[in-house]
């Protein structure tokens, strides 16, 4: 039996770096994804951040990455624009369900997403 053929059908695994911020993104997406898929049309994502010596929540409107080590989180606290930027070893917040603020459509992160992936 010639195997060559389904040998060359076969598309590798690949496995990224699980120490890169790439691959931290690309499981906080799945995360982000599964949660929102929950959300009715009333609500959004937060994110509960429980540092700088007190608690914010943070209304999330998109997330990226620097690699080797950095996620950001871009969004608004307290009505003002906010940018987050985290290492991912000190990744650790709450994911909430946040009333969509002014009567607008919520936000949904995991739909702008592609739009990081192209930019290594």
């Amino acid at each position: 039996m010639d195997y060559s053929r389904l040998l060359d059908s076969i598309e590798p695994i690949r496995f990224g770096n699980p120490q890169l911020a790439d691959r931290q993104y690309e499981i906080l997406m799945e995360s982000i994804r599964e949660f929102e898929s929950e959300l009715d049309e009333d609500h959004e994502i937060g994110v509960k951040l429980a540092s700088f010596g007190q608690s914010i929540l943070m209304h999330v409107t998109d997330i990226g990455y620097s690699n080797p080590s950095l996620i950001h989180f871009y969004g608004q606290v307290d009505g003002k624009d906010a940018e987050l930027i985290q290492h991912v070893n000190q990744l650790n917040f709450l994911l909430m369900a946040v009333p969509v603020e002014g009567g607008r459509s919520p936000r949904r992160i995991g739909f702008s997403v592609d739009r990081d992936e192209d930019e290594d």
